[in-house]
């Protein structure tokens, strides 16, 4: 199997370097518009360079995994897809809910496979929650509770074009919460503020934030979001039944300390951020998309989830702007 990646920043080539140990791949080819990052991607792993993102395509390819920036990203699905190449692109399909319909709508004729990066879903404890909940063994499932904490904030430039905090962290708690749950999010209301740097606010986003959502069948779900954790990234999912709950990321490196007498401090060290914490499920997830590329499986993360987890970003972020609950009907279009 011969992989093209587009886009060697720093999950980029974390990827390619996964890519690259699979014994079913015989070669990885990377490209980015930024052909000195490229050079210097390739020279690290050893792998191949294309001179432009055009010759990537160009270069005898069976699927393409697209870590570029945004922006990129759906005129990179389209163009593979019109190709007949399997595609995975990180999440999101597009910068906005239009330009994520746009995509959709363009390939949806086609039977190449779209595969959409929301890691999460290869997390062995996130399946496992998952199995829980499916099984019936937690009884009915009255309550979840996500948390995704993130040590310190990206740079500026980053969240002035980051979407904001619902669409750019949130989106993986509403997603594994769709997906968890096996039910879907009916209404929204949402919180945030900012207690951390000006830029945040002269952004237009926040840099800690609180939601409550109603599922489809009356449970409820919370999701907390910060980007100043400094105790650690600390990313969990609470999922509480009738009979039982369970929870995900409560192991010895989650950034938890207890002041109960007699009780012991986790280990650690704290995850320093979420490639640390998720990558075994990186490598599942890419290990997936082998098996898309052969045909020997479908997509397990379509263009349609990255939409709905879209969906109720887009409406936590009106119901924060205009504070009030949200439908998610509103936003649908």
């Amino acid at each position: 199997m011969r992989l093209g990646l587009a886009g060697t920043g720093r999950i980029g080539t974390a990827h390619a370097e996964t890519l690259k140990g699979f014994d079913e791949v015989e070669s990885v080819v990377v490209a980015d518009v930024d052909t000195a990052r490229a050079q210097a991607a390739g020279a690290k792993l050893g792998v191949e360079v294309a001179a432009s993102i055009e010759g990537l395509f160009a270069a005898g390819l069976d699927g393409l995994v697209v870590t570029a920036a945004t922006d990129a990203h759906p005129g990179l699905i389209i163009a593979a897809v019109d190709a007949g190449l399997p595609v995975f692109c990180e999440k999101p399909v597009a910068a906005d809910i239009p330009g994520t319909l746009a995509v959709i709508d363009r390939i949806g004729a086609s039977d190449v496979p779209v595969q959409i990066g929301f890691q999460r879903r290869f997390d062995a404890g996130y399946a496992a929650a998952r199995a829980a909940v499916a099984s019936g063994e937690l009884g009915w499932l009255h309550t979840l509770r996500a948390t995704t904490f993130d040590p310190a904030p990206p740079p500026a430039e980053y969240v002035a074009h980051s979407g904001g905090l619902f669409r750019d962290c949130g989106v993986h708690d509403f997603d594994i919460i769709r997906w968890v749950s096996g039910r879907e999010i009916e209404e929204v209301y949402a919180i945030g503020a900012n207690r951390g740097e000006r830029f945040f606010a002269d952004a237009g986003d926040v840099d800690t934030a609180a939601a409550t959502l109603t599922l489809d069948d009356g449970s409820l779900a919370t999701v907390s979001l910060t980007r100043y954790n400094g105790a650690g990234y600390d990313v969990r999912l609470e999922a509480l039944g009738s009979v039982s709950g369970v929870v995900v990321g409560l192991d010895d490196r989650a950034p938890l300390r207890s002041v109960e007498p007699g009780v012991p401090a986790l280990p650690g060290p704290a995850y320093p951020g979420f490639m640390e914490r998720f990558r075994p499920a990186y490598t599942t997830e890419l290990k997936a998309f082998l098996d898309v590329v052969a045909g020997r499986a479908p997509s397990p993360c379509v263009a349609a989830d990255a939409l709905e987890a879209f969906y109720i970003a887009e409406a936590c972020e009106v119901s924060r702007r205009e504070r009030r609950p949200v439908k998610l009907t509103e936003v649908r279009r």
